[in-house]
């Protein structure tokens, strides 16, 4: 079904996904469960890839399941697996790792973007809602060529960061630390005080172009 530009650019800046209409009798194509690993070490570095099971079907996984694309109509909804585990109305994805202890750091290319969220969410939040906007996601947002940092709905300017093609994110579970990292420098641009009760994913949200996820690396040196 085609959509007004006006209307598909009011959607995208209220965060959620235009969909076409799908027929009624439409079979789904049941794609493939991905196994969920959780890690318990403090001394390994996390690597995951993009769970396709939480895909939102505006979603495209690419680069063996380490990148995503937006399109902005995606595909019919009656042609991917109906399953709790995939988000309904947001444009959102999980990766396949579970995280309840321990520092962990990866990277994300996000040069081909200009509408995203990164960050951690809980294994189990609402597939109805999205990231940044309940108590059980703590995300770094980037709209409207300003980045933000959001969490229960709540934003919080982020300042003196630019566009920069790639960044960090440092979680250490029990310290309750989510932080923005200048991957350049390195150093911590704005970081995320919680109190981390529950598994959590790593969890991306993307509106616009193209994110890469980068894991299984070392912590830069020097941040605290």
């Amino acid at each position: 079904m085609a959509v007004p530009r006006s209307a598909a650019r009011l959607c995208r800046l209220a965060g959620r996904t235009v969909l076409s209409l799908s027929a009624r009798n439409r079979r789904a194509v049941c794609l493939p469960a991905r196994r969920c690993y959780v890690s318990t070490s403090t001394g390994s570095n996390l690597q995951f890839r993009l769970d396709e099971r939480t895909a939102h079907s505006s979603l495209d996984l690419f680069k063996k399941d380490t990148g995503i694309i937006y399109r902005m109509l995606g595909l019919d909804p009656s042609q991917v697996q109906d399953n709790p585990e995939r988000f309904r109305d947001w444009a959102v994805v999980f990766g396949d790792e579970k995280i309840n202890s321990g520092r962990h750091y990866w990277e994300v290319t996000v040069k081909k973007s200009q509408e995203f969220r990164l960050g951690v969410a809980e294994a189990s939040m609402s597939r109805d809602d999205c990231v940044g906007t309940n108590s059980s996601s703590w995300v770094f947002g980037y709209a409207q060529r300003k980045w933000f940092a959001m969490t229960s709905n709540k934003i919080v300017p982020v300042t003196l960061v630019g566009k920069p093609d790639r960044v960090g994110i440092l979680l250490d579970y029990e310290v309750g630390l989510l932080a923005l990292v200048d991957v350049e420098k390195p150093r911590i641009i704005h970081s995320i005080r919680a109190q981390f009760k529950a598994p959590l994913c790593p969890a991306f949200g993307l509106w616009d172009g193209e994110l890469l996820t980068h894991s299984g690396l070392e912590e830069p040196e020097g941040l605290k």
